[in-house]
């Protein structure tokens, strides 16, 4: 019998915590045919300049106590979500700041963005790696977190790890920071610029829905440390955004976890889920894994980071574990040998299993081997959640010989194990 990969698990779980919450955008409306007169939010604007001030200040005081739990300069807050929606009402030049403040806080929701589930991660080297000790590194952790609504967020948490040693995920802040969001049009692509200056920590970011292609979610986040031509580092995420009745592929871009651009991608490819960049041109060019057909792990290559069409089949379901689907767990890893790509694979009742193939460092085109077994699959004491009987991962991070493979649980929570290169190489064929 084929051998299975040997892994190695560690204790520590990321489970979702409905404590942590974020201020984000909300306007009251009408359903069709109950929208021919004043917007609800103009209604509720001229309720709010109808209250005396002492009536202003006691609501006041009661949203600020509230909000103080978890959130940092409530004050501030409020008086930018009421800029966001001053140039739809009318009077707003009349207001006082006690005023905008309370209206800032009726067109406000809090919104516990992990409440549900927080899973399917991604991992990259953290920017900063000094101060570390020898064999040590520091990560960044890319998470999808669920809340009212099955809408999908992404949050973050940093860590250590020490290949055979200790891995050290830091605890998240209770404060949680809206991005700053700026939706007009700008070069190369940029559909939304997101700011998250005012988080003291990278745990503190929380990308939630602004596009209206993502209106129902950002899934499934696969970060990659991306190598310019010129040696410089910048990180790339690309993502599914989901509107509710359509999918497609978009894209993150970040130097430091703080600001982040999201650009749409064009192209026939683009239209499906899974998209995960090489972490380098190959050739002069872009590359790009893709499942566009819901089935099969298809290459491409593009001259624009943003347009990806056609593409070619590169794997298709073999073993009985991937019958249904087979499908990327992340960016592809560079080895000596190739490059190291984590699959994931559907099988009976739906089962969600990971396994691993090497594709030709020069030419990825050529599928090297591949494991016959699953390298992960859902254990008898992992496999009941949200969605049953899956393990999912949307990156992994190798040092040195060994793999820190992060992975979801069921849609519901993340663990982690390590696997040995060489192990896993010797198991496929």
């Amino acid at each position: 019998m084929t051998e299975r990969a040997k892994l190695t698990f560690y204790d520590r779980v990321l489970r979702p915590d409905p404590s942590r919450t974020v201020v984000r955008p909300f306007e009251p409306s009408y359903p069709r045919g109950f929208d021919d007169g004043p917007s609800r939010t103009q209604e509720t604007v001229d309720l709010i300049m109808g209250l005396d001030e002492a009536e202003l200040a006691r609501q006041l005081k009661g949203v600020t106590l509230s909000l103080d739990e978890n959130h940092r300069d409530v004050d501030a807050m409020l008086l930018r979500q009421f800029d966001d929606i001053a140039g739809r009402i009318k009077g707003a030049d009349r207001t006082n700041a006690a005023q905008r403040r309370l209206v800032g806080a009726y067109c406000s929701e809090e919104f516990a963005y992990e409440a549900a589930a927080l899973f399917n991660p991604s991992a990259v080297l953290h920017p900063d790696q000094s101060g570390l000790a020898e064999g040590t590194i520091r990560f960044v952790i890319s998470l999808r977190g669920i809340g009212e609504g099955h809408v999908s967020s992404v949050t973050f948490r940093t860590g250590t790890w020490t290949p055979g040693g200790a891995l050290v995920v830091d605890d998240a802040s209770p404060t949680s920071v809206a991005p700053l969001i700026d939706t007009c049009p700008r070069g190369e692509g940029v559909a939304a610029r997101l700011c998250c200056a005012g988080g003291r920590s990278i745990s503190e970011t929380v990308l939630f829905p602004v596009l209206p292609s993502q209106t129902q979610g950002i899934e499934d986040t696969r970060l990659v440390r991306f190598c310019e031509d010129d040696g410089s580092m910048i990180y790339h995420g690309t993502y599914t955004a989901f509107g509710g009745g359509q999918v497609r592929s978009e894209l993150l871009t970040t130097s430091d976890f703080r600001s982040f651009d999201m650009r749409v991608l064009s192209g026939r490819a683009s239209s499906g889920k899974g998209m995960a960049l090489f972490p380098r041109r190959i050739a002069g060019k872009y590359a790009m894994l893709g499942r566009q057909d819901s089935k099969n792990i298809w290459l491409h290559f593009s001259d624009e980071l943003l347009n990806w069409e056609g593409g070619e089949k590169l794997i298709t379901p073999k073993f009985p574990w991937e019958f249904v689907q087979v499908g990327n767990c992340g960016s592809p890893i560079e080895l000596d040998e190739g490059w190291l790509v984590m699959t994931h694979g559907v099988g009976t009742v739906r089962n969600y299993c990971i396994g691993a193939c090497l594709l030709d460092k020069n030419d990825p085109s050529k599928l090297l081997a591949r494991t016959p077994r699953p390298v992960l699959f859902p254990s008898p004491h992992e496999r009941d959640g949200y969605v049953p009987n899956v393990v999912y991962s949307c990156g992994a991070i190798v040092q040195g010989r060994t793999m820190l493979l992060p992975y979801g649980v069921a849609d519901s929570f993340t663990a982690f194990a390590t696997a040995s290169i060489d192990n896993l190489l010797d198991v496929m064929e």
